[in-house]
């Protein structure tokens, strides 16, 4: 073999192991990007812990002006660092859900007026979807700041069985996907579940982690009593003490008008707090959270705990 003939393979071969390590640089340096990419999403995303928090004075009446100094957060037992802090007034994202089963016949209508109460106090930059429930779930109309009610709701009837636990389930869904941190979900129903894929632990699990409040309304009928309306408002009571709603009871007339208001007012003016666990373990385990606030006569309302993360 000649040596020219030698070189020529030799430079060909070096070439090719140069054009191989390039490649292989380059293939690295996005890896390593592309994984910090993802640390952050993850560590942003799915680390945070969000509280809407509704502080009241003696007087039952939202208490402003409160400072970041006056908040202490608590997750079993220990002080957590507070991320952030905001106190203006936000808008919000709520799902009324409108119980149609074959139990509320007679009161579908007041249920609809309901609705419409609500939506006739909404602020310009808060948005709202309905969806009604029976043996399924269905979207009446989706997210807008409009206050009217779609032609959609004045067509629902009492028919079939009660997925509750769905409803609340899908609420948080797609709640879960909306930009404002302020979340609810506006339940309207007597209370009896009787059709759900969902557990009730499982509906509430999924609207903690969607950072959504959930305020209970009971759509019994006012001459209904005995164990199974104690057992069915025990149900509606649950959600909205858990994640730290309201909880009201069968509405009419003036009270049903000032109950709603209420609830819309309340959500524009809730404390926001964020924060990173110190306990950083993915064990999917329930962690209990407690929120003091220093003052006289204040009266805390949020969520009482989560479930942690699941590697």
């Amino acid at each position: 073999m000649s040596p020219f003939k030698h070189n020529d393979n030799d430079f060909y071969r070096f070439s090719y192991f140069l054009l191989l390590l390039i490649q292989f640089i380059a293939l690295t340096s996005q890896s390593e990007v592309f994984a910090q990419n993802e640390d952050e999403i993850i560590d942003v995303d799915s680390s945070i812990v969000i509280l809407n928090a509704t502080i009241t004075d003696k007087d039952g009446k939202p208490a402003s002006g409160l400072d970041r100094s006056r908040f202490e957060v608590l997750e079993n037992g220990v002080k957590q660092e507070v991320a952030f802090f905001e106190t203006q007034e936000s808008p919000f994202s709520a799902v009324i859900l409108i119980d149609t089963s074959g139990s509320m016949e007679q009161r579908v209508s007041l249920a609809r007026s309901a609705a419409i109460t609500f939506l006739d106090k909404l602020r310009p930059d808060d948005n709202v979807a309905i969806y009604n429930f029976d043996s399924k779930v269905s979207m009446v109309q989706d997210f807008s700041n409009l206050r009217d009610l779609h032609h959609r709701a004045f067509n629902l009837e009492a028919t079939g069985w009660t997925a509750l636990n769905d409803a609340i389930f899908k609420a948080a869904e797609v709640l879960e996907k909306r930009k404002e941190k302020r979340r609810a979900i506006i339940v309207l129903s007597d209370g009896a579940d009787t059709r759900s894929k969902h557990s009730s632990s499982r509906a509430l699990k999924t609207a903690l982690n969607a950072n959504a409040t959930i305020y209970t309304v009971d759509m019994s009928a006012i001459n209904t009593g005995g164990p199974k309306r104690r057992q069915n408002q025990g149900a509606l009571k649950n959600f909205a003490k858990k994640s730290g709603g309201v909880f009201v009871k069968t509405p009419g007339g003036r009270q049903m008008r000032t109950a709603f208001s209420n609830i819309v007012k309340e959500l524009g003016v809730q404390y926001t707090l964020g924060y990173y666990p110190s306990n950083p373990k993915k064990d999917g385990k329930w962690r209990k959270i407690k929120l003091n606030v220093t003052g006289n006569g204040l009266t805390v309302r949020t969520r009482e705990g989560y479930n942690a993360g699941k590697n």
